[in-house]
């Protein structure tokens, strides 16, 4: 019985500590691109979004659908951007998240929330969608 308690606790200590290495990889891909996107670093952006990723948002009534290498090519090397983004929340469960990241945009004057959804694919995390609002501000 004790054995059995122990493989137990080292199979749940093993998980514990692969959910922990997975939220960590996916914070990592987050930061690839709030910091690629402030920081001018095209590389960074491509390696956190999937080849295949779309960008939407309603602008009036309709939806608009932007191709993620689209937005990237938005993006000069070593030009930075008055953007200051922070992970708000992430969920995770086996190899999917979605997370939520405001990014400020004072020179705008626009506070952008992005709703991003990832897998993780062949051991890597990718954000494969990405929808965004903002509202002016202050509000």
């Amino acid at each position: 019985m004790k054995q059995l308690f122990m493989l137990a606790l080292i199979l749940c200590c093993a998980y514990s500590l692969k959910a922990q290495s997975d939220m960590e990889l996916i914070q990592a891909t987050l930061m690839d691109y709030i910091d690629g996107t402030a920081n001018g670093e095209a590389e960074r952006i491509r390696k956190a979004f999937h080849k295949d990723l779309n960008l939407y948002v309603v602008e009036g009534d309709s939806l608009r659908a932007r191709p993620g290498q689209q937005y990237i090519s938005y993006f000069e090397d070593g030009k930075k951007r008055n953007r200051i983004g922070n992970i708000v929340s992430i969920d995770h469960e086996n190899d999917a998240a979605m997370a939520k990241i405001r990014v400020d945009m004072p020179g705008s004057k626009r506070l952008y929330t992005d709703y991003l959804l990832l897998l993780k694919i062949a051991g890597e995390w990718k954000i494969i969608h990405k929808s965004y609002t903002y509202v002016p501000y202050p509000r």
